[in-house]
């Protein structure tokens, strides 16, 4: 998966970073979310855990080409939400 990541004006670096998420963190969730939805302006979703069992929010859009996103921004779930999530999953037999 070809995977483009927006990029803070100011240092040039992902904004991902801002909020402590890395670029392998982010291909563990797209790669195998628990969750995937619509989001608002044709952007998507994606809710998973990643290998090392952080749960994250990572909110993409698709790209023209196949098999290839951008990544607008990730962040931890917690709190409600995470219990929300996880109580979803539950009744899906996922945990």
């Amino acid at each position: 998966m070809n995977i483009r990541f927006n990029t803070d004006r100011e240092t040039g670096l992902p904004h991902i970073y801002k909020h402590g998420v890395n670029e392998d963190e982010v291909e563990d969730v797209l790669l195998n979310p628990g969750e995937d939805r619509a989001g608002s302006n044709n952007s998507r979703a994606a809710i998973g855990q990643t290998r090392a069992g952080r749960y994250l929010r990572v909110i993409y859009l698709r790209d023209p080409q196949p098999d290839s996103v951008f990544v607008i921004t990730a962040y931890d779930l917690k709190g409600k939400p995470l219990t929300a999530y996880r109580r979803r999953q539950r009744r899906r037999g996922r945990r």
